[in-house]
C-alpha cells in the first residue's frame, strides 16, 4: 500500500508517504493495535531513506494516528476510527414513474445554457477586484437596483432597492422572517389550508408555530383568520398553492385592513405569479402596502432551483433585523451569481426567458386539460389561468379517491390527491370525489397526453400504454 508514495517525485515522497499511512489508518486497512515495521526495515523495504521514514512516524505519532514508546516499538494508535468515503446525494429526484404528474417542478432543460454562459463571462471579465469581497448582506447595489425596476415593471410591486434582500431562495426568505417575529414576540403564524407543506417546518426551525387558516372562494377566509388570534399570516394571493384560485380584489384589501388592525404582516409568497397565461397577471399585493406585506419571489420555476436565487422586499419597520439576521446566517448571497442575475436581468435576457418559458408551458397547460376533457368526461379543471399546476375534480364514479389513488400507483402514474397539501382535518374543503393537483410543466404534451390515457386505462382496468416523448 505504500510504493505508490515511495515511488513518488523526490521533493514529494515525504508527504506522500505520511498521506498513504494516514489514509491506511483512516480506512481501516492498518487496524488499531497493528504494529509496524521498524523505520530501518520500512525504509528498506520501501527503498527510501531511513529520515523519511522516520518523520513520517514521528508526523503522524503527533497526530494521534500513531502511537509509540521508547524500545516499544510504533504501534496503530486506537483513537482512530474507520471513516466511511461514500458520499451520498440526498438531492430530491425524479420518482421513476411512468409518467409524474408530482407537482413544483419546472423544465429544467428550458434553463438558458448559452446567454448564461456568456452573461457569466461579461461578468467574469468585468467584474471588478473589491466586489469579490464579503458583499453588502441586502446584496449588490447592482442587482437589487436591477431588480426594483423589474419587479415594479412586471409585478407592481412597490421596490425600494434598499429594502430588497438577497436570499437563497423563497426557503430563506422565510426563515428569515420567522426569525425576525419570533425575535418581536410572535410565536404562531397563520398558513393557508391547503398550502405549501414546506412551511411548518421552515416556521418550526425559527421558533414559530404555524396556525392551519381555511379558505373559501375569494382567498384566506377572514373570520377564522381573525378569531386564530395569529398577528402575520402568509398567503399566494396570486394563485393560491395548491388550489389555484386568485384572491379577489375585496379580499385583498380585507386581508390588509386586518393587517393594520392588528399591526401584524402579510408574507405574499409570489412563487409563480409570472406564469399567468389569459390575461395580464394580477399585480402583487404588496404593491398596496409595502409596508404590511412582505414579498418574497425566486428564479426557481423562471430558470432553475439549484440556482438558489431568490429576492426578499421587507416593510421598512423590520428591514435592519432582517439584514443584520441575514448577515449573522451566511455573511450574504455569493458575489459572482448575484452579479452574473445582475446582467442577465439588465440586458433583458430574463424577459427573453420569462417569455419563452410562458409559451411552453402555455402549451403544455392545453395539452393537459384536453386530455382530461377526453378521457375523463365530466372532470372539472380549475386553477388553469396561471402558474405550473392545475386542479382536476373528477366524478364520483371514479372514486373513491383511494382505490383511484392505489391503480394509478399500480400502473406507474405519480400523482399527489389535494388532501395531500391539507395542514388540517378537513383542510380540503370536504369536496367529494377524486380532487387532484396535477403539475405540467416538467412533462412535454406528448407525455402529458400519454400519462393521463394510462390513468384513465388504470381505472378502466386496463394497463400497458406508452408513456411518449
Amino acid at each position: 500500500m505504500l510504493l505508490p508514495a515511495a515511488s513518488a517525485p523526490a521533493r514529494a515522497r515525504g508527504r506522500s508517504l505520511r498521506a498513504a499511512l494516514r489514509e491506511a489508518v483512516r480506512s481501516g486497512r492498518l487496524a488499531p493495535g497493528t504494529r509496524l515495521p521498524s523505520s530501518r526495515d520500512l525504509a528498506a523495504d520501501l527503498g527510501v531513506s531511513r529520515g523519511l521514514v522516520t518523520e513520517a512516524y514521528e508526523q503522524l505519532t503527533a497526530e494521534g494516528y500513531l502511537r509509540s514508546g521508547r524500545g516499544a516499538g510504533t504501534w496503530v494508535g486506537d483513537a482512530v476510527r474507520a471513516a466511511r468515503t461514500r458520499a451520498r446525494d440526498l438531492a430530491p429526484r425524479a420518482t421513476d414513474a411512468r409518467a409524474d404528474f408530482v407537482p413544483g417542478t419546472p423544465d429544467m432543460s428550458l434553463f438558458p445554457r448559452a446567454a448564461w454562459a456568456a452573461a457569466q463571462r461579461g461578468v467574469l471579465a468585468e467584474l471588478p477586484h473589491h466586489e469579490l469581497g464579503y458583499p453588502d448582506p441586502r446584496g449588490l447595489p447592482r442587482l437589487r437596483t436591477a431588480l426594483a425596476e423589474l419587479l415594479a415593471r412586471r409585478r407592481g410591486v412597490v421596490a425600494d432597492p434598499e429594502r430588497i434582500v438577497i436570499v437563497s431562495g423563497v426557503a430563506q426568505a422565510t426563515t428569515l422572517l420567522g426569525f425576525v417575529l419570533h425575535a418581536r414576540g410572535m410565536r404562531e403564524i397563520g398558513v393557508e389550508d391547503p398550502g405549501s407543506p414546506q412551511h411548518d417546518a421552515l416556521y418550526a426551525a425559527a421558533g414559530v408555530t404555524t396556525v392551519p387558516l381555511p379558505l373559501d372562494g375569494e382567498g384566506l377566509a377572514l373570520g377564522p383568520l381573525r378569531e386564530s388570534g395569529v398577528r402575520s399570516v402568509v398567503t399566494t394571493p396570486a394563485h393560491q398553492f395548491p388550489t389555484g384560485i386568485a384572491y379577489s380584489a375585496r379580499r385583498r384589501t380585507e386581508l390588509l385592513d386586518w393587517a393594520r388592525s392588528v399591526e401584524g404582516f402579510v408574507l405574499e409568497d409570489d412563487y409563480d405569479g409570472d406564469f399567468r397565461y389569459d390575461r395580464a397577471p394580477v399585480g402583487a399585493l404588496q404593491g398596496l402596502d409595502p409596508e404590511r406585506v412582505a414579498y418574497a419571489g425566486s428564479v426557481s420555476k423562471s430558470l432553475a432551483p439549484g440556482l438558489r436565487l431568490g429576492w426578499l422586499l421587507v416593510p421598512e419597520v423590520l428591514a435592519e433585523e432582517v439584514v443584520e439576521r441575514k448577515r449573522t446566517m451566511d455573511l450574504g448571497h455569493p458575489t459572482l451569481d448575484q452579479a452574473l442575475f445582475a446582467r442577465f436581468v439588465e440586458r433583458g435576457d430574463y424577459d427573453r426567458q420569462l417569455r419563452r418559458c410562458q409559451r411552453a408551458y402555455r402549451e403544455r397547460r392545453d395539452a393537459l386539460v384536453g386530455a382530461l376533457q377526453e378521457h375523463f368526461p365530466g372532470a372539472e379543471v380549475t386553477g388553469i389561468a396561471a402558474g405550473l399546476h392545475v386542479i382536476a375534480a373528477l366524478p364520483r364514479r371514479y372514486g373513491p379517491q383511494e382505490r383511484f389513488l392505489a391503480r394509478v400507483a399500480a400502473a406507474g402514474v405519480a400523482v399527489r390527491p389535494l388532501t395531500d397539501y391539507a395542514h388540517a382535518r378537513g383542510g380540503d374543503g370536504g369536496q367529494p370525489g377524486v380532487r387532484l393537483v396535477l403539475g405540467y410543466a416538467h412533462l412535454s404534451p406528448a407525455r402529458i397526453r400519454a400519462g393521463v390515457r394510462m390513468m384513465a386505462e388504470a381505472i378502466a382496468g386496463r394497463s400497458g400504454a406508452s408513456t411518449g416523448r
